[in-house]
């Protein structure tokens, strides 16, 4: 209850900040919410956002349709591999001193590459407390902070992620609960482990997850390491999970020489028999899986003991966006409840909301439950992480 609270007040305080900021590059924008939905109209919204996941990449075409139906607004999903990859052309085109007509109105992220595109400059906003549907949100989630990272109204919470498991109870009735017992299965079944290949979001989280049970002091996993000059801390704080993977691999899904490509992959893998255990950061990922047809109804999806690593995923505007008004309407479609209990709905994608669950039972949503949080580190640690894995494996 007392983190409950303080996140609360943090959220408010937050929130008074950014009403209080002096919006930037808004003078092309209605302050009125109906002037803002007049200027949308005929808009084409490019929404950069991943296109790993026919169940997500389904929901958005629904939400398009809507959007255009509803407001007139056109949604374009520009399926990417790796928001790193829209960061990277931001960055281009501020270099390029771009700053309108941009190629990118609406972006899916968390994490690292909010921090990016924060210290960048490259997002539009303050703008989350002009969403009519903001009064929804529930604040006792952490929207507050992304990977420790302040969020200052830059962006808007979209879903809840944590990273899961899923066995088949048929073939593994009593699945690891620790990443030490994890290597005891892979031991005892050889070619039948693996995680996604970093930097894939997935696999970078399983990095992370793994890291933060086995460093001696994971606490300072939530301060910032400057990797050139603290290469000592670096060393010493990562050196178990080294250790970790190098016992990890030999006996891994092809002897840790190829890695899946992503969740989807291992989710088939399981399917296929071939692993007997898959990754995702949807604690309903299982049930969704089962619903259409891609895992057995024996399938189920659980944490490990120490808990999931858990983080809020969000929707921003580039600073340089050709259409602002259409990306602010798309967003507060995507966290209105119509969008949020569909989204929820384990038959078409299972993510769960980021709503009061009293707004979401009012509007038909079914009761989700999400398992014991672990926080994110700070980002600067997972692109160290991520740079020490692909020297040490990536050439494999």
């Amino acid at each position: 209850m007392k983190k409950h609270l303080l996140g609360l007040a943090m959220m408010m305080a937050a929130g008074i900040s950014a009403a209080n900021a002096k919006p930037e590059a808004t003078n092309d924008i209605p302050l009125d919410w109906p002037g803002v939905l007049q200027q949308a109209e005929g808009q084409t919204v490019y929404f950069n956002a991943w296109g790993g996941s026919q169940e997500i990449n389904d929901y958005l075409r629904w939400a398009g349709r809507q959007l255009q139906a509803q407001y007139g607004v056109t949604l374009k999903h520009v399926k990417v591999a790796d928001i790193a990859e829209t960061t990277q052309r931001l960055l281009a085109e501020k270099s390029a001193g771009k700053n309108s007509g941009g190629s990118v109105d609406l972006v899916w992220i968390n994490g690292e590459n909010f921090r990016s595109m924060k210290q960048g400059k490259l997002l539009f906003g303050p703008f989350t407390q002009r969403l009519p549907n903001w009064q929804y949100v529930d604040t006792r989630l952490p929207i507050d902070k992304d990977f420790t990272e302040s969020t200052d109204g830059l962006e808007a919470p979209w879903g809840v992620g944590q990273l899961v498991f899923i066995h088949d109870t048929q073939t593994l009735r009593n699945p690891p609960t620790s990443f030490a017992q994890l290597l005891d299965v892979a031991k005892s079944h050889p070619g039948k482990i693996s995680y996604p290949q970093p930097p894939e979001f997935h696999g970078s989280s399983f990095l992370k997850a793994a890291l933060i049970e086995l460093a001696a002091n994971p606490d300072t996993l939530y301060h910032a390491i400057d990797i050139k000059s603290e290469k000592e801390r670096f060393e010493q704080t990562t050196a178990p999970l080294w250790q970790y993977l190098d016992a990890l691999h030999p006996v891994a899904w092809q002897k840790g020489g190829k890695f899946p490509s992503g969740t989807s992959e291992t989710v088939q893998l399981l399917d296929d028999q071939q692993l007997l255990l898959a990754i995702t950061f949807n604690p309903n990922a299982a049930s969704a899986a089962i619903e259409n047809g891609n895992l057995t109804e024996s399938a189920h999806t659980y944490a490990f003991e120490q808990g999931a690593l858990s983080n809020i995923h969000f929707l921003a505007i580039p600073w340089n966006a050709q259409a602002k008004a259409g990306a602010l309407v798309a967003i507060n479609f995507l966290m209105s409840p119509e969008a949020q209990v569909r989204k929820a709905d384990a038959a078409i994608w299972g993510d769960p909301s980021v709503l009061k669950k009293e707004v979401l039972a009012k509007n038909g949503g079914a009761e989700f439950t999400l398992y014991k949080s672990i926080p994110e580190p700070h980002p600067s640690w997972l692109t160290a992480i991520e740079l020490e894995w692909q020297k040490r494996y990536g050439n494999q």
